[in-house]
């Protein structure tokens, strides 16, 4: 019996198509999923991280049966900022993004990111990764010119590194694509392992 090819997408994150497309997968829906992202009470940002992505994963999963759609390999993503335990906020206001960039100025901290995939039978898989990242110390003005970019916004950490943030980087270990949002390697090998046939090409004409 041949595994259905269908690919869910539960979030609506630019980023995230994005980095999919340069794997060579291109979603065939996309379902984003809405839930509450508040910490529990002395949550680890690991434990959070991949809690929020099997409850995206599930409820995207439980939408499309409610709505009677045909069997498909849903996947979902979340990633959290944190130095130490401290989860550092998606920043939405600029007193948000101003207090991570004072937090992380100097530091190192580590990114998390949970990967679930629910397959066409409903199995389920759940990867985490881990990035430890370190920013130069920031000047006033560096961090008063990444704020007026706007760049922040709807931000775990209140920063984008595959923006003008990138330049703040030290040091980095580990994904790099985790960091801006979907881990492309673990991603790739969770959806080929349960059958989903990632066929990745370069366009014509493209060097290889």
């Amino acid at each position: 019996m041949s595994i259905p090819q269908k690919l869910v997408l539960a979030s609506g994150s630019p980023r995230r198509i994005e980095l999919l497309q340069q794997a060579g997968i291109e979603p065939d829906r996309i379902f984003a999923t809405d839930i509450d992202e508040t910490p529990n009470r002395a949550e680890h940002p690991r434990s959070l991280a991949k809690r929020l992505a099997q409850g995206k994963a599930d409820k995207a999963a439980e939408g499309m049966k409610r709505l009677g759609e045909e069997p498909a390999f849903v996947l979902a993503a979340d990633t959290v900022v944190a130095v130490g335990r401290r989860i550092l906020p998606k920043a939405e206001t600029l007193e948000d993004a101003q207090d991570c960039l004072r937090l992380l100025s100097g530091r190192a901290h580590r990114v998390y990111s949970g990967v679930s995939v629910i397959t066409p039978t409903g199995k389920s898989r759940l990867r985490l990764v881990e990035t430890r990242v370190r920013f130069k110390r920031l000047s006033r003005e560096e961090i008063d010119a990444y704020l007026a970019s706007g760049e922040w916004r709807g931000k775990a950490g209140g920063y984008a590194i595959q923006g003008l943030a990138g330049a703040f980087v030290v040091k980095l270990v580990g994904s790099y694509t985790n960091v801006v949002g979907l881990p492309l390697y673990e991603t790739v090998s969770l959806l080929a392992g349960d059958g989903y046939k990632v066929t990745a090409s370069a366009p014509t004409g493209t060097a290889v």
